[in-house]
């Protein structure tokens, strides 16, 4: 087995010890199910203190059941949901968002991974028309699925479209802690502040064991998620390790110097692979993925010795940087690539 720290994914970072003594001392005793316990009121009050009262909160066990249940909420059968090509509701779950919220979903190709009013606009041609679906929820990923980010300014002007035309706007948020830290603002800015309406709150990429929340700034789409949820099959009968994960996160500073650390690392292995021979990034590096070029007879090569995602596009690779990346890891990791593409220049052109 390999015991190397990789690149493959942030899903692959063990628990952080902070989170996991959280679970350890909440494993006393017997405490009502289903949420009904003082573990999982007082990760809600946090969640509260960092988005506002108003705020509501559920808990899920994955990115995938949050998502889905999201769409769920905000929209009927009848509905549209847009989102940009690249989109983890679009490529990476399995047509569930589709299966359980009964909508269409409408891609649109974003190079970089980020929708725009420009791009959302063409969608909005069937409004009214009882032969076409009716857009409803515009969902965008923070960071993107390129490891892209939305500024303020862009999340907003977003949301100001969709409001405008009576839609709503669901916010993606796997790394969502990495994005605000990448920002350097606080977590509700770039998200109820900034117009979002429903936020899937990704724990599992930052540190957690497993869980997500559901977090809910139009009241009205809350009003029957409890029933949503358990239909959905996301309800934890053992709510409170799930919610005591997220009030280690978010009580302090852990999420953010979780997120720092592995955008600090993603930034430093891009420098670091960006001087090699062959080499070139393939998006700007702003939260934390590199995604670059590499030599096509390299990545077999490299696979042997690190676990990653090669993408779509022939030569380009996804690297992701996780809480734990320290340093020596992608120094090991630099010096793998190097030799391998060394011994691979050496070859010299093919005859």
């Amino acid at each position: 087995m390999k015991t190397l720290r990789g690149f493959g994914s942030d899903n692959n970072a063990g628990v952080h010890p902070e989170i996991m003594a959280a679970i350890v001392k909440a494993n006393i005793g017997h405490v009502p199910g289903y949420g009904e316990d003082d573990y999982t009121r007082e990760a809600i009050a946090v969640f509260r203190r960092c988005f506002g009262e108003e705020t509501e909160v559920f808990f899920v066990f994955g990115g995938t059941g949050a998502n889905t249940l999201s769409l769920r909420a905000a929209a009927q059968p009848h509905h549209a949901v847009i989102c940009a090509k690249t989109a983890h509701i679009n490529v990476d779950e399995c047509g569930a968002p589709e299966k359980f919220s009964g909508c269409k979903l409408l891609d649109f190709a974003a190079p970089d991974g980020k929708l725009t009013v420009e791009l959302i606009r063409p969608a909005l041609h069937g409004v009214g028309d009882i032969h076409q679906v009716q857009p409803r929820v515009i969902s965008i990923s923070q960071p993107t699925e390129l490891g892209t980010l939305y500024t303020i300014e862009e999340i907003e002007e977003i949301a100001a479209f969709a409001h405008h035309n009576h839609m709503i706007l669901h916010m993606d948020g796997a790394r969502i802690c990495n994005a605000a830290a990448a920002l350097d603002a606080p977590l509700r800015a770039i998200t109820r502040d900034a117009g979002v309406d429903i936020l899937s709150f990704g724990g599992a990429k930052n540190g957690l064991m497993y869980g997500e929340a559901v977090v809910i700034f139009d009241r009205h789409l809350a009003q029957d998620f409890e029933f949503i949820r358990k239909q959905g099959a996301q309800l934890a009968s053992k709510m409170r390790f799930i919610a005591v994960q997220f009030t280690a996160l978010l009580s302090g500073d852990l999420w953010l110097r979780n997120a720092r650390n592995a955008n600090r690392m993603a930034s430093l292995l891009a420098e670091r692979v960006s001087a090699l021979p062959g080499m070139q990034l393939t998006q700007p590096v702003q939260a934390n993925a590199v995604f670059a070029s590499i030599p096509p007879k390299v990545i077999p090569a490299l696979l042997q010795e690190y676990f990653f995602y090669p993408t779509e596009n022939p030569g380009e690779v996804r690297w992701m940087a996780s809480y734990d990346t320290k340093e020596e890891d992608i120094e090991r990791f630099v010096e793998t690539l190097a030799r391998l593409l060394d011994q691979e220049l050496a070859k010299g052109p093919a005859r």
